[in-house]
């Protein structure tokens, strides 16, 4: 390998590395932090690395191997499932979007080559970060978030043909700038003769041949036939006259119709995720950001129309759809940005050289920078869509009130019940736990099908986003006992955790969460108590670990007794007594309660915790009984008065020192 290659890609991972890392950590797409690292370490940045044609040959690799990904996606019954939103809905917008860009570009005196190719860009979207950002958020699955995965679904069915026909009118008569019909016709019947090949191919020879392959039980013999058929039939419609990646996402779609697409997922992934950042890397080179300057009007020209024209088609097409005003500005928002389909079709053009050196960095720049914006508008797509709605005094409308009125059918009749947020294994789990138990709930879920089988089985499960007022207050929270949330998404968890409080202070609510990372914020946000994964499964194995070691259970409930005491507080209160004592001494570190009476003689009399310095002991009042009533949790102002027995929390060596310190007798007046 030549030194100057090992330097580059040296280079490159090591800024990557960082880049992406901090990208990470701001919550932001990965995509962008590819950008930013082609942006920094380019010819029109550091000048580090030259974009030269190993890099952009490795790019490639990753369009294909991306092209495959998604061909792998797609399936017939999805297909089928979805096919008004995605044919028709997403038909319509492509349509729209694509055609009023050309004619809008032509308008502008632009060619029909450079129109085409700005309505195809200007109609794809980000299915890399749209998917991320609605699952982080829980919204995959909300009506919002399903007709949003529709339309991406079609775009990236339609960036195919923008891809046969680029090559066609790259071998049109250059000279006067005209496309000749029979080429583009030419083209796309040997497009479609070619995928009906690869189709039949799939379905007589890649499944029998992996069925071989997999027969040998080797994990290098399966990737290698992956890569092979991916790579193959990206050449064989290469040297058709046709793009890299029409083979590759028919190969991939063929082979998702076979039991062997989880494995081949599985295994394409990291050649993917690696040739797909050196391809944003290389997007990134391209970009001078120098020239926002010299074409800024016209860059904030196309920025609009990516972020204002092309939410106006979608949001239009939505409500022709049936669907209400704010589901339809929720998806218009979430997809009004260019995407990484937009780029594939800007590389592919600009290799053919259909577009001027301006005009490249005009719709780089425009692409890029709608993408920086759109992870903050899918955070903030709620926010923004009801501060419109209540601008024009709009309801939320479509199936809106519907949904609330479900959800307050099936409480109807609920009193001192429990309200599950999430209804997958954990909240299944709780809801039989529950139902044995002889206790009411009633669960919502966003997952459709999750819903319609529960409820044909006859349990209390209802479509609803619990992170809206409306729905969980639809659900009886005024007359609930408790409320759980079972996932572990945070974001969501903080939202539902401030709507219930808004509806009910007093409501005991319980929070799963994947670690502890975020127990103060969940805590703050009104947490009865955060019940973290992680604690639990470490419980579990170290207990099934004892008992394998011969251990005895007793000792095993104790010891988990007090890991508990020190983790919940919902769970600490346990007064040690004798027996308990003699089978684990306490230590002066292990945390119990002790009852305290104050007599009339001592100091505490007259007294706050704060004044005695209780809370600088580490030692908590956790209830006081006084005239036979007893008040739990007071406050740290409350005056203790003589015969007042107060109920101590803390470890074993502060609690002896917080009674010397209450036990001190009251001062002699002279």
């Amino acid at each position: 390998m030549d030194s100057q290659v090992s330097v580059d890609v040296l280079i490159l991972l090591s800024v990557s590395v960082v880049v992406v890392a901090v990208f990470r950590w701001l919550r932001l797409a990965h995509v962008l932090g590819y950008l930013f690292v082609g942006i920094l370490i380019g010819p029109y940045g550091l000048g580090w690395v030259d974009n030269d044609q190993t890099t952009q040959s490795l790019g490639e690799l990753g369009v294909v191997f991306l092209m495959f990904a998604i061909g792998l996606e797609f399936s017939r019954a999805t297909l089928l499932a979805l096919r008004t939103s995605v044919f028709v809905l997403g038909g319509l917008q492509v349509a729209l979007t694509s055609g009023f860009v050309m004619v809008l570009a032509r308008g502008f005196g632009l060619d029909f080559g450079s129109s085409f190719i700005a309505g195809g860009v200007a109609a794809m979207s980000s299915t890399a970060i749209v998917i991320k950002q609605l699952a982080e958020q829980l919204e995959l699955n909300s009506r919002h978030g399903r007709l949003a995965v529709s339309i991406l679904l079609f775009q990236d069915l339609a960036v195919i043909p923008f891809l046969i026909v680029i090559p066609a009118i790259a071998a049109t008569d250059a000279l006067h700038q005209q496309v000749v019909t029979g080429t583009l016709l030419l083209m796309l019947l040997k497009g479609i003769g070619i995928s009906i090949l690869i189709i039949l191919a799939g379905y007589w020879v890649l499944r029998p041949l992996f069925h071989v392959i997999a027969s040998q039980r080797s994990n290098e013999l399966f990737m290698l036939a992956v890569l092979t058929v991916a790579l193959a039939a990206a050449w064989i419609t290469h040297e058709a006259g046709l793009s890299l990646t029409l083979g590759a996402f028919l190969a991939g779609m063929m082979l998702g119709e076979t039991e062997f697409k989880h494995q081949i997922e599985s295994d394409i992934r990291p050649f993917q995720d690696v040739f797909l950042a050196l391809f944003f890397v290389s997007i990134g080179m391209l970009l001078d950001f120098s020239d926002l300057f010299e074409y800024w009007q016209w860059i904030l020209g196309v920025l609009a129309v990516l972020l204002g024209f092309k939410a106006l088609v979608i949001g239009l097409v939505a409500r022709l759809m049936g669907h209400g005003p704010g589901v339809s500005l929720r998806t218009a928002i979430i997809l009004a940005h260019g995407g990484e389909f937009g780029f594939v079709i800007l590389s592919e053009s600009m290799r053919h050289e259909l577009l001027s050196e301006s005009l490249s960095q005009i719709f780089l720049s425009s692409i890029v920078l709608s993408m920086m914006v759109t992870p903050f508008l899918i955070r903030y797509n709620g926010w923004l869509v009801r501060h419109v709605l209540d601008l024009f005094s709009l309801q939320y409308g479509g199936r809106e009130g519907s949904i609330t009125s479900q959800i307050k059918a099936s409480a109807a009749g609920l009193s001192d019940h429990v309200v599950i947020c999430g209804y997958g294994w954990t909240g299944q789990g709780v809801g039989r736990f529950l139902e044995q138990e002889g206790i009411e709930f009633i669960a919502l879920d966003l997952d459709p099908s999750r819903v319609r089988e529960a409820r044909n089985a006859g349990e209390n499960v209802v479509y609803g986003d619990p992170t809206r007022g409306p729905v969980i207050e639809a659900s009886g929270l005024d007359r609930a006992r408790a409320m759980i949330i079972t996932h572990t998404n945070t974001y969501a968890s903080l939202r539902t955790l401030t709507k219930a409080r808004a509806i009910r202070e007093d409501l005991p609510i319980l929070v799963r969460t994947r670690d502890e990372s975020d127990l103060d914020r969940l805590m703050q946000a009104g947490a009865t108590e955060v019940i973290a994964d992680t604690v639990e499964v470490s419980m579990m194995l170290a207990s099934h670990l004892f008992l394998l070691l011969g251990g005895d259970l007793d000792t095993i409930l104790k010891r988990t007794g007090y890991l508990h005491q020190e983790r919940y507080r919902l769970l600490t209160g346990y007064y040690p007594g004798q027996a308990l004592a003699r089978a684990a001494p306490l230590s002066e570190d292990q945390k119990v309660l002790r009852t305290f009476t104050i007599e009339p003689h001592f100091n505490a009399v007259g007294r706050t915790p704060l004044e005695l310095g209780l809370d600088a002991l580490n030692v908590e009042v956790r209830a006081i009984k006084r005239h036979g009533l007893r008040a739990t949790d007071p406050q740290p102002e409350v005056v203790f008065r003589a015969d007042d027995v107060v109920v101590l929390y803390g470890r074993n060596s502060d609690l002896k020192r917080a009674e010397q310190v209450l036990r001190r007798r009251m001062r002699r007046k002279r």
